[in-house]
């Protein structure tokens, strides 16, 4: 699947973004090795601790049903370009850092990083 699908389909996601406080709406999609997708959106919470990023929802689908092995995530958001914040970068660390990070403006104006350039010195148990 090329970056540009990978993006619609984050942008498409972020449309069941829950942020009624932040109004800063994200949506993701986690293409694994295999090329299954998985999609995922922030949920706010009240408590605000309780928050999930995309990145990390797109992830608990994923590892929920049994997949380790991610090649790229794309993340599109309400503001424009949107990096995983720390918590996503090393929670995503966690199952390898090769992992291509896609994200833009809008579809044409995509940039991409491996999570290695993100998180250069992520922990690793």
């Amino acid at each position: 699947m090329e970056n540009k699908e990978l993006y619609r389909r984050a942008v498409e996601a972020m449309k069941n973004s829950y942020a009624p406080f932040s109004k800063f709406t994200v949506g993701a999609v986690l293409l694994t090795k295999d090329g299954k997708l998985f999609t995922g959106v922030n949920v706010e919470n009240s408590s605000f601790g309780g928050t999930i990023c995309a990145e990390r929802t797109a992830y608990v689908k994923a590892v929920s049903e049994g997949f380790r092995e991610f090649d790229r995530i794309a993340i599109a958001c309400n503001e424009g370009a949107a990096w995983p914040c720390g918590i996503c970068r090393q929670f995503m660390y966690e199952f390898g850092s090769d992992l291509k990070v896609i994200t833009g403006d809008d579809e044409e104006n995509l940039k991409m990083m491996t999570l290695q350039e993100l998180l250069p010195e992520g922990f690793k148990l």
